[in-house]
């Protein structure tokens, strides 16, 4: 995993900055190296940082200021580099959203089990985030991100905008009792009326697609006189 992980080194003093990089890069990571705030934003533009060591001391913008514009934009993981007087700095940056810090002279092998264990817990996180943006139902797939739906056997199935919107809401709602109004609520820039016959067809094209026998379905069930609920078993 290490080596799937992209350190930024934040440090204007050469010594401690290339001995860090050094350090990380023979541990497997990726390292950027840079001086000062102008050179982080460059390399923080670039979308694939995991992990910024900020020095807390810093020329110009020093590092809470920093933090301070990182925090608005990201969640990106943040580990700050103080000095032993520092310690209402570090409370600060702690109150701030830095995900850690230590104390110069630092112990490279402490270092590197506190960047070991956020980078863990970050990379635990984003495939965690990733699971749940994907449904499964019944041997189905539901991906939220590409919007595409994959059968028991691997197939793709397409879906309408109105299909997958439909879909989308029943799934995310499952044994809950949803009325036409509710489902209506989910679909995009829909006008609708009272006695709108849109949600019935929608969810007899989707049956069409989803269900073993469409007349007899066993997944998006009809609740009389108020709509529908869905009932196809998670994974």
């Amino acid at each position: 995993m290490a080596g799937k992980n992209h350190i930024l080194v934040v440090e204007d003093d050469a010594t401690s900055r290339v001995t860090l990089s050094s350090y990380f890069e023979k541990e497997g990571y990726r390292v950027t190296e840079a001086v000062d705030g102008e050179q982080m934003r460059a390399a923080f533009a670039k979308g694939d940082v995991d992990l910024i060591m900020l020095d807390i001391r810093l020329p110009g913008e020093d590092g809470l200021t920093l933090l301070r514009e990182l925090r608005q934009q990201s969640t990106v993981g943040v580990i700050m580099v103080t000095g032993k007087s520092d310690e209402v700095d570090r409370i600060v940056a702690l109150e701030m959203g830095a995900d850690d810090y230590v104390t110069k002279p630092f112990n490279p092998r402490e270092l590197l089990v506190r960047a070991k264990n956020l980078l863990a817990r970050i990379n635990a996180a984003r495939m965690a985030k990733s699971d749940e943006r994907i449904k499964k139902f019944s041997g189905w797939s539901l991906n939220m991100n590409t919007r595409s739906l994959e059968s028991p056997e691997g197939e793709d199935v397409r879906l309408t905008r109105g299909e997958f919107e439909l879909l989308s809401a029943l799934v995310n709602n499952p044994n809950r009792v949803m009325s036409r109004d509710n489902l209506l609520d989910y679909t995009s820039n829909r006008d609708w009326a009272p006695n709108d016959r849109t949600v019935d067809v929608l969810i007899g094209r989707i049956r069409r697609k989803i269900e073993p026998d469409p007349h007899a379905p066993s997944m998006i069930i009809t609740v009389h006189g108020v709509g529908y609920v869905f009932a196809g078993a998670g994974e």
